[in-house]
């Protein structure tokens, strides 16, 4: 009898429409890319697919550029632990950009492991825009 092999792979990143933690829902890609502009409320990740791991323990990890807490000191990664709910399943893994954001402003890096794996990753740039030409881009794009 053959063993079921895991499998993971992303099926989409870059910037997604405004995400609700509790709507059972996923996020919609809005533009495949890493270079995120910075800018408030824009939201950005990765969507992981999984499958034949149902039950499976996925730890995951957001590294930042540094963003500090409110009494001024660097806040520690965001880290997280989910677990595959069906042996079909997506798991949105994603943050967004808030006030003040030149603190933002660096590469975010997004990893999730699995048995001490890691399974996925994605780095994001966040970039402040420059000249007209990259703003007429993100214009474009209806940012």
């Amino acid at each position: 009898m053959s063993k079921l092999r895991m499998f993971f792979e992303i099926s989409s990143y870059g910037i997604y429409e405004n995400w609700d933690e509790k709507s059972k829902s996923l996020p919609k890609i809005k533009t495949f890319t890493t270079n995120i502009p910075t800018q408030l409320e824009i939201e950005f990740g990765f969507i992981l697919k999984a499958k034949k791991s149902k039950g499976k323990r996925l730890d995951w990890t957001i590294f930042h550029p540094d963003v500090p807490d409110e009494s001024g000191e660097t806040m520690p990664p965001f880290q997280g632990v989910v677990y595959v709910r069906n042996n079909d399943w997506e798991f949105y893994l994603g943050d967004t950009v808030w006030a003040p954001i030149h603190d933002k402003i660096g590469d975010w890096r997004m990893v999730i492991a699995c048995d001490g794996k890691v399974i996925a990753q994605k780095t994001f740039s966040l970039l402040v825009e420059h000249g007209d030409s990259e703003i007429q881009f993100w214009k474009k794009r209806g940012y």
